[in-house]
């Protein structure tokens, strides 16, 4: 896959890139894994914004993902690989054996046409889905359980992988994107290979409009409203805020922790930070 420019025909134009696509084979989603997605524009339940900065946006329909790839030992010949506007990452269409249609993450260098199997006796390679106690230390890993049976949870982005680092008693250890090594219970799954679409995260949008499609509206910084706005608004001129970065109702941010989840600490062996 690369990456396609534009002559400057207009200031947004000249800096845009797009994706060519080249990989993608099929327009149309099979009908009948796909499902409405009704949009929000950052409402609850009451009417109320609870979310900030959206509204708006194309009409998408959502695709339903294997995530657990629970069909253990069945062929699957990949039919398709197609486009998903609902996450960064391509879909590849399976045709099972027994003629059931799944999709399933794209793995960087799966071919149309290439069979994949789930299962614990598969062969290690990309589009395999295996549980951690089979694949050998160093490999790279995509989809990954955090408890068995739940389907994939960690690293399901555009050119995301995780790299198998060791194995003691129950548990493996794995690196993830972010630099973080995390325990892994051995019995948990977790898909052979790097996510494709690896060029994802070099495209520039190159106009505002193009984040509308996405639905996402224009984010409003602090220093730019007025005092009873925003803790950091107002000031003669221009300021940059006069205190620690916090939210609207005063709360820090930039740094500083959210994490409360204390029940699975004891899981983390070595911080991203």
């Amino acid at each position: 896959m690369a990456l396609k420019s534009f002559n400057p025909t207009s200031p947004g134009r000249r800096f845009m890139t797009v994706l060519t696509f080249d990989e993608i084979t099929k327009d149309k989603p099979e009908k009948a894994l796909t499902e409405p997605r009704r949009k929000t524009g950052g409402r609850d339940s009451r009417g109320r914004i609870s979310i900030r900065f959206i509204g708006g946006g194309h009409k998408q329909r959502y695709r339903i993902v294997d995530f657990r790839r629970d069909k253990k030992d069945i062929p699957a010949k990949v039919a398709a690989i197609e486009y998903d506007p609902n996450r960064t990452a391509r879909l590849a269409l399976l045709h099972y054996a027994d003629g059931e249609k799944r999709y399933i993450l794209w793995p960087e260098g799966v071919k149309v046409g290439q069979t994949i199997v789930a299962g614990d006796t598969a062969d290690i390679l990309p589009g395999n889905c295996i549980p951690l106690r089979g694949i050998p230390a160093g490999t790279m890993i995509h989809n990954i359980e955090l408890r068995k049976g739940k389907g994939g949870q960690m690293v399901r982005t555009a050119g995301g992988a995780a790299q198998l680092v060791a194995k003691e008693g129950d548990y493996a250890q794995v690196k993830l994107p972010s630099g973080e090594v995390r325990k892994v219970h051995i019995e948990c799954v977790a898909t052979i290979g790097q996510i494709g679409n690896i060029d994802h995260k070099n495209v520039s949008f190159g106009k505002a409009g193009r984040t509308r499609w996405l639905g996402k509206r224009p984010h409003n910084r602090g220093v730019s409203m007025n005092p009873i706005d925003h803790p950091h608004g107002g000031g003669e001129g221009k300021t940059s805020g006069g205190r620690h970065p916090v939210t609207p109702w005063g709360k820090p941010t930039k740094g500083a922790k959210t994490r409360g989840n204390k029940r699975t600490q004891k899981f983390i062996v070595k911080r991203r930070k």
